[in-house]
């Protein structure tokens, strides 16, 4: 049988230890048997067989085994193959499996093949790690038994406890000391009731005070208005009112000579803050015919005594009166609807008839205002109240939007507010009757007369020029009209400047003193004047006192 040579130096081979005959082919393989030194173990000797060796049967050529590093095991390979082991290796082998066999402690588990001993010892694991684990590990923390106390002896005897000591002449209250005392814990107790009653109120928002105060206000009538002190100025600002409707509310293509009929020809007019519906006949006069108002105002007090000034109205034409002469005397009273809407915050678009009607939702700055066509409304009214929108930039172009929503292509916007620059001038202290403060970056903060007050809640700047252009607040008041109603200063040329971006453009803007020396002349806005007690017919002179005069001045 042919064998791998060692790779020994030594070119001869070493005896054989034993000798015995040949045995038959299918005897069992001889016991060898080992003649070395004392407490020493024989190494193991492996059967040659196919399984475990298949090489050993097979030719030289087609063995392509790496050749071992280890002595032992070329020799060993030589033992199976029916030779004898040499000497010099077995000497050299005796250490180690000396040391294996006092590591093991048994021959017997020496000898045992080696996939018999890793299955044992996987076997001798297991058991090891069931029994290990059959129990539950001890607690981290021990557990207290039920009879065990669990409050812990006394170390020592407690201490009595110890006499209280009487305060000392210093700690005590004097009589006067108790009765503050009192006094405050009471003072105390009535303002926390009143705060859960609800007697400290938050302070109301502007428009909260506007719309409260002209809800409040009576309607005095007729007799009132002849013994008033502000008749004239009263008379005054409405014919201003008259003349701004007569000159701006037609068409650019209306001819008052011949004037038109057809339905589709009249007027639609959106009168934002109209109030108690004062100027509905002054509507009703217009060159150009109504056709249809609409009046929204954020007081609903207002709103419905204005309703109820429109009813009236539709009785006298009933009744076959004209009214009070004029242009509109013998027409027809103009269909109308009155909502209670604050137009400041809300969008116009929220009332079904101006949907109807017609509202673009496309102008201003942030629209599509490509897509912009306009809405339905000929004119839009806002007297004496736009000033009320400057409180935040918000409402500004909010109002705005539903001003330009509302109007068709070429329509109107009408109205008046108090004049910035006549503001400025006082507040730069430009009027001998005004005195500048100490302080060199303020201004005049108050002044006015007999019958109005202006007074800015803040100091004003002394150039006059108010920026931002929001929230310039001040207080005004009118005799027997406003009572401290808080208002809002329109920096003209920044609201110019804004109507401009929602495709308004400016065509007139004149102080009422100017209005009034430019038109007292023309003939039918005289007969106005004289009819509406602006001139007093029976001398025909100025209805007006000095202090009024004064007090229109501000518009």
């Amino acid at each position: 049988m042919p064998t791998d040579q060692p790779d020994a130096p030594h070119s001869a081979p070493a005896p054989p230890l034993l000798s015995s005959p040949p045995a038959h082919p299918s005897a069992p393989p001889p016991v060898q048997r080992y003649s070395g030194p004392p407490h020493s173990s024989p190494p193991p000797v492996r059967e040659n067989t196919t399984s475990q060796h298949p090489a050993a049967d097979s030719p030289p050529s087609s063995r392509k085994r790496r050749a071992s590093r280890s002595p032992v095991r070329r020799e060993a390979r030589r033992v199976n193959a029916g030779q004898p082991i040499p000497q010099h290796l077995l000497e050299q082998d005796i250490p180690q499996r000396a040391k294996r066999r006092r590591q093991t402690g048994s021959d017997d588990s020496a000898r045992q093949p080696p996939q018999q001993r890793r299955r044992r010892d996987s076997v001798r694991d297991r058991e090891s790690r069931s029994y290990r684990y059959r129990s539950p590990p001890p607690p981290i923390i021990p557990r207290k038994r039920k009879d065990e106390d669990p409050t812990p002896p006394p170390s020592r005897q407690p201490s009595p406890p110890r006499k209280r000591k009487l305060p000392s002449a210093s700690a005590r209250l004097s009589a006067m000391e108790r009765d503050l005392s009192r006094q405050t814990v009471a003072r105390n107790d009535e303002a926390e009731k009143a705060r859960l009653a609800g007697a400290t109120a938050p302070p109301e928002r502007v428009e909260e005070v506007v719309r409260s105060h002209y809800n409040d206000k009576k309607e005095l009538g007729k007799e009132w208005r002849q013994t008033s002190k502000i008749k004239g100025l009263r008379s005054f600002n409405n014919w201003v009112k008259s003349t701004l409707i007569q000159k701006f509310s037609p068409n650019d293509d209306f001819d008052p000579r011949r004037p038109s009929r057809d339905p589709n020809d009249h007027l639609v007019v959106l009168d934002m803050g109209c109030g108690k519906g004062g100027d509905l006949f002054k509507w009703k006069s217009a060159p150009q015919e109504v056709g249809y108002y609409l009046g929204v105002d954020s007081a609903d007090v207002s709103i419905a005594h204005a309703r109820d000034r429109y009813d009236s109205m539709r009785r006298d034409q009933q009744r076959g009166r004209g009214g009070r002469g004029g242009a509109g005397g013998n027409r027809q009273v103009f269909e109308a609807d009155f909502h209670a809407m604050d137009c400041w915050t809300n969008s116009i678009a929220s009332i079904p008839m101006a949907r109807r009607i017609g509202y673009d939702p496309n102008v201003g700055p942030g629209g599509r205002s490509r897509f912009a066509q306009g809405g339905g409304f000929d004119v839009v009214s806002m007297m004496f109240c736009m000033h009320y929108a400057f409180e935040t930039e918000a409402k500004c172009r909010n109002m705005l939007k539903n001003v330009a929503g509302s109007l068709k292509t070429g329509g109107r916007f009408i109205g008046t507010i108090p004049s910035s620059d006549i503001i400025s001038q006082r507040v730069r202290g430009t009027d001998s009757c005004d005195k500048l403060p100490e302080n060199e970056e303020h201004g005049v903060q108050e002044w006015g007369n007999s019958i109005y007050r202006v007074k800015f809640s803040k100091p004003p700047p002394r150039a006059g020029t108010f920026r931002p252009m929001w929230g310039w607040e001040y207080n005004f008041f009118l005799e027997e009209a406003v009572e401290e109603v808080p208002e809002y200063v329109v920096p003209w040329e920044a609201f110019r400047g804004i109507a401009e971006d929602y495709g308004l453009e400016l065509e007139y803007k004149k102080l009422f003193h100017d209005v009034w020396r430019e038109e007292k002349n023309h003939p039918e806005l005289k007969l106005l004047s004289e009819r509406m007690g602006v001139i007093r017919r029976d001398n025909g002179e100025f209805a007006l006192g000095d202090d009024e005069w004064e007090a229109c001045g501000e518009c």
